[in-house]
């Protein structure tokens, strides 16, 4: 006699199982996050039964030749640089953004490339109709592409058509969040039928030996919805950074098992979809007034890029009895770690001023190094005194005011002089290769010596 499905309770923010209702997940203490679902059975394609006997596998040793997993490239020089060189045949890629963003542009034309170089692609649409797929197909001046496409969200359905003819070269499917398998008694969107789509279409592409390409909504605070488990279940996990009423996207790798974790892409959206940015240096500073106090230019690096952007800092005198701190694109913790060291430090108070500080192009930093463009920012602003024109910043404030070294400064400077910047500030220490450089470096110490040109300590 078959065993009753099994009811459990789960979170549908971090993933975690109770057996009973409560209004508070225990694990990650969210409210109103758990909802019942019943344990049916294994996802189809899973490979797994209830009872199966396991077998003895050979162990292997450390000892023996790696070779470089194979790659084929997207047509896109940004998507590759993100991905370490290319999509590896077999891996799985999960990648989240905004509506509108422009994740299911980028993943068609990726699609067409590969179809109009002969490979076979597959384009699985949970969230749209065929007609509104070839409409952007249409727009793109993809339409002539041999781009197989389906609207389908039943996972069943999703395998037995991947089964049935030759294994693609590429799979998308837009959205993981839209799938259903019919043996999950739960709704779409939820984390058993999440996890059971992508751990079934996972297990596919890896036997198939096709690529993955997966495309998961994100949550208020910009992660991916769902538990994290999923994360952790890809090979590559790809974010869309940027503000939909600005042409500029970043798309950033928070995971990659193929390459490194931290480089990005830049695209600029136009009318023919999502255009390459090959100096972004150069589109973060475009439309800079070089005249205006309170614009620091920060030398910073993403992943093995160095990249030049524009820290804009506005402070006025505040009539509300807690002055606002607004960021955009930075830390707000940073930016009052660095108030506090100004005052304290520096004698540079900033009580009474509301201060506000943004991140020119849309772009987010996470890079402790941009404390000291930061810094020249806010005292330009503070004192209305513009800062050198032709001057970039960089280094590590610690909270005793000291200015430490940055990382792969030698790459930051030759990205500023060959932009035309002459002057740079840069911490103390630190090795410096100045072969063939045009830029003149002033080292600084302490955040006194910065201070003490634009507002000097009481």
């Amino acid at each position: 006699m078959a065993k009753a499905a099994k009811s459990l309770y789960v979170c549908q923010a971090c993933g975690a199982t109770a057996t009973r209702w409560a209004g508070k997940c225990s694990a990650c203490g969210d409210w109103n996050t758990l909802v019942e679902e019943t344990d049916a059975g294994p996802p189809p394609g899973s490979g797994i039964t209830r009872q199966s006997k396991g077998r003895v596998i050979k162990l292997e040793t450390l000892i023996g030749s790696a070779e470089e997993a194979p790659r084929f490239s997207t047509g896109i020089m940004e998507l590759d640089r993100v991905t370490g060189g290319g999509v590896v045949p077999g891996s799985a890629i999960l990648i989240g953004g905004e509506p509108g963003i422009g994740k299911s542009t980028l993943l068609l034309q990726v699609a067409a490339h590969l179809a109009r170089r002969g490979g076979r692609s597959i384009y699985f649409s949970g969230e749209e109709a065929i007609a509104q797929v070839r409409l952007r197909a249409g727009r793109l001046g993809l339409a002539d592409a041999q781009v197989g496409l389906a609207s389908e969200t039943n996972l069943s359905n999703i395998l037995a058509t991947l089964s049935d003819d030759r294994p693609p070269d590429l799979v998308i499917i837009d959205s993981i969040q839209t799938l259903w398998a019919d043996t999950l008694d739960a709704a779409p969107g939820t984390v058993s039928q999440v996890r059971a789509a992508a751990l079934a279409l996972i297990r596919y592409a890896k036997m198939a030996g096709a690529a993955l390409l997966l495309v998961g909504h994100v949550t208020k605070d910009g992660q991916i919805a769902g538990p994290k488990v999923i994360e952790h279940m890809v090979d590559t996990v790809l974010y869309f950074e940027g503000d939909r009423g600005l042409p500029y996207r970043i798309l950033r790798a928070v995971k990659n098992r193929f390459g490194p974790s931290d480089e990005i892409g830049v695209f600029e959206m136009v009318t023919g979809g999502l255009k390459e940015v090959a100096n972004p240096s150069e589109l973060f500073l475009g439309d800079r007034d070089s005249q205006s106090p309170g614009a620091a230019v920060f030398a910073g690096i993403e992943g093995t890029r160095p990249l030049l952007v524009e820290i804009q800092a506005l402070v006025a005198p505040s009539g509300l009895g807690t002055p606002r701190r607004a960021v955009v694109g930075w830390d707000n913790n940073r930016l009052a770690m660095l108030l506090a060291v100004l005052d304290a430090r520096c004698g540079v108070s900033f009580t009474g001023h509301d201060v506000y500080l943004n991140v020119a192009g849309g772009l987010k930093i996470a890079e402790p190094a941009a404390d000291l463009a930061a810094a020249a920012a806010l005292l330009s602003a503070m004192t209305g005194v513009p800062l050198p024109h032709d001057a970039v910043f960089f280094g590590e404030v610690s909270l005793s005011g000291a200015v430490r070294a940055a990382a792969m400064m030698t790459p930051r400077l030759k990205e500023a002089s060959k932009l035309g910047f002459s002057q740079a500030f840069l911490p103390e220490s630190g090795e410096v290769d100045t072969a063939g450089l045009k830029v003149s470096l002033s080292r600084i110490a302490h955040l006194k010596s910065l201070a003490a040109a634009a507002a000097p300590c009481n």
